[in-house]
């Protein structure tokens, strides 16, 4: 099963664009290049564990355990969400292309961001890297995982499902998942997605501004700002910086000599980018120091 993808391409630079790929249900095989994730289902069908490598012919999808025209409908449909396969980055790669530091980004086909192939998955694990070492994240999402995701025919466990995870209550979530005081968090917003009183699907909707993405946003409880401009990043939104301690310090050894400054000169800094900004100090600060 073949997924065509455009020039500009390159499963191994999404995949290792950010640290989405070490958390559970996915599983990235350096070596080989394959990128692995047990998807969920939505008809009510049983979990699809499927693998994703690259070649000159574009994306091969394999399915393990099933190959019923619904299950590969699913795969196909996953990657291509989660993986950006649609979006256009070309002018993106245009401007990079004119800043000496940044022009690597072209040339290896990058800037596209590995996402969950649902906005909700996206939410809770967005919520689960506020204020912990990424040690922490990895495990709960690794619990939460093992704990509530249904298994595929491969055994291995999908993630789990507003209705599975609002069916447990706040002390499952502190003494099982080990969420500590995101536990009610991460429980509100299963509720409400459950109950139909939220829709984070419904934001992938091309329609909406960043402005009226990120009021949403703040309205789930949870998430501040900083989580809300990462997930703007993930809905494709890419205007805003995102700034945190770790895009700070590494801004002011790569740009500043080692000296604090204010964000005014941060986001100065980036303006030429316009809507593209958030991508470029991303992949300014995670390249190698020039």
């Amino acid at each position: 099963m073949l997924i065509e993808v455009p020039r500009s391409f390159d499963l191994k630079s999404t995949v290792t664009s950010h640290g989405w790929y070490q958390l559970a249900p996915y599983c990235f095989d350096a070596d080989a290049g394959g990128l692995s994730y047990v998807f969920t289902d939505r008809s009510g069908g049983k979990p699809v564990d499927a693998s994703a490598v690259q070649d000159q012919s574009g994306l091969r999808i394999e399915i393990k355990g099933r190959s019923a025209a619904r299950a590969r409908g699913v795969a196909l449909d996953g990657f291509e969400r989660a993986l950006s396969i649609d979006s256009d980055f070309g002018e993106f790669h245009d401007l990079a292309k004119k800043d000496s530091r940044l022009s690597w980004i072209a040339n290896v086909h990058a800037g596209r961001l590995l996402r969950s192939p649902t906005v909700f998955e996206d939410l809770v694990k967005t919520i689960c890297t506020t204020n912990c070492t990424w040690s922490l994240t990895r495990a709960m999402v690794a619990n939460l995982v093992e704990s509530l995701g249904e298994a595929a025919d491969s055994g291995n466990r999908a993630f789990p499902t507003p209705d599975a995870m609002a069916a447990k209550s706040e002390d499952f979530y502190r003494s099982e998942i080990k969420s500590g005081y995101r536990s009610a968090y991460l429980l509100e917003l299963a509720e409400s997605v459950a109950n139909g009183e939220l829709d984070p699907e419904s934001w992938m909707d091309p329609a909406l501004s960043s402005e009226e993405l990120r009021k949403k946003l703040l309205g789930v409880k949870g998430v501040g700002r900083y989580a809300a401009e990462n997930m703007l990043k993930l809905l494709g939104h890419y205007d805003g910086l995102a700034l945190d301690s770790f895009l700070r310090s590494e801004f002011y050894k790569r740009h500043s000599r080692g000296k604090k400054c204010p964000d005014a000169r941060i986001e100065r800094h980036y303006r030429k980018y316009g809507k593209w900004r958030g991508l470029a100090i991303w992949f300014d600060m995670c390249s190698p120091e020039q």
